[in-house]
């Protein structure tokens, strides 16, 4: 297995999304390709999740937490610089989830090299310990004849930011979407605290591969291009499942409500209120219109409200536009 060195300097995660993407498209399918990466806070959502049932965006936005839809499946994960990445790429056969499995098995191999009592799991995790806690969790896709497999491996982690990133805000949206089981996790230092990053990914990629690819400025700029539809909305938000929410909150001042959200595409579809307030105004045409195709996050939310004008206060009696905001997260 051949190692795919990257440029110096750390990257936005899209980028090593892109690389195992062109690792896959360009280089020669008779050898197989390993890589390992490193990115400041990110979550990263499964191709087929619900952003709102998975993430809390507002918690990552006011805490510099990058958010990044990838192209596999699988559940949502927190990533930081305390956690490494490892990119798999290789010209199986048809069955992907056998390779993946046999992949994961080199993993598990790797962590006992070191020392851990480590092994593969069913659902193409690893783990570690007597208590048989998660240390590595991984996802795979295809393209064409190729197979690419990434996951995380746990060094260590700050378990409180990755619990805040991937907790959901109490009006959680249900979905046909895949909801993630946040599985216990353990870290690589509680049980080799003597072992350190450096030394740990030295000996990985000593373990995994026996030769090395260098990118040429040439296959730099295939990966920019790879790249760049990971960073627009419509990736982030347009592959969301339509998702419904219903919930019931008192808003001191304005009455007791039942709000029913649903979106699509992690925009509002659809939006309902009742319950016990004076109305001042046309809910509809006032208040709720306003508010349909608006992306469903708080600031998307304020800012459609001032775009239109609207007040709340003077549809509902009571019901000030931080207090409306709030009714609806």
């Amino acid at each position: 297995m051949k190692y795919i060195v990257l440029p110096e300097g750390r990257r936005r995660l899209p980028f090593y999304l892109a690389t195992e993407e062109f690792a896959a498209r360009y280089l020669s399918p008779d050898d197989d390709y390993f890589f390992m990466w490193i990115v400041e806070p990110t979550v990263i959502i499964g191709r087929h999740q619900l952003l709102d049932t998975e993430v809390n965006t507002d918690y990552c936005r006011a805490n510099g937490i990058d958010i990044v839809r990838r192209k596999s499946g699988g559940g949502c994960v927190y990533s930081d610089l305390r956690n490494v990445m490892m990119s798999y790429i290789t010209a199986s056969g048809a069955d992907t989830a056998a390779t993946f499995a046999a992949y994961t098995a080199k993993v598990a191999a790797l962590l006992r090299s070191l020392g851990l009592d480590a092994e593969a799991g069913s659902r193409n995790d690893v783990t570690i310990g007597p208590e048989r806690r998660k240390v590595s969790g991984g996802a795979f896709y295809r393209i064409g004849n190729r197979s690419i497999a990434h996951g995380t491996m746990l060094y260590s982690v700050d378990t409180e930011r990755m619990a805040a990133a991937l907790t959901p805000s109490a009006a959680k949206l249900r979905s046909k979407g895949i909801e993630s089981v946040r599985s216990r996790v353990t870290c690589i230092t509680r049980y080799r605290p003597d072992l350190s990053l450096d030394e740990f990914m030295a000996r990985a990629r000593s373990f995994m591969t026996d030769s090395d690819v260098v990118l040429t400025p040439d296959d730099l700029g295939l990966i920019a291009q790879i790249e760049e539809p990971y960073y627009t909305d419509m990736w982030l938000h347009g592959h969301d499942p339509r998702g419904s929410a219903s919930f019931s909150k008192r808003i001191e001042g304005a009455g007791d409500f039942d709000v029913t959200i649903t979106t699509r595409g992690g925009n509002i579809d659809s939006l309902s209120l009742k319950g016990d307030f004076f109305l001042l105004g046309d809910l509809e045409a006032d208040l709720l219109s306003k508010l349909r195709g608006a992306p469903y996050d708080r600031e998307s939310v304020r800012a459609a409200l001032l775009a239109s004008g609207t007040d709340p206060s003077k549809v509902i009696f009571g019901l000030t536009p931080d207090s409306f905001i709030d009714l609806l997260f």
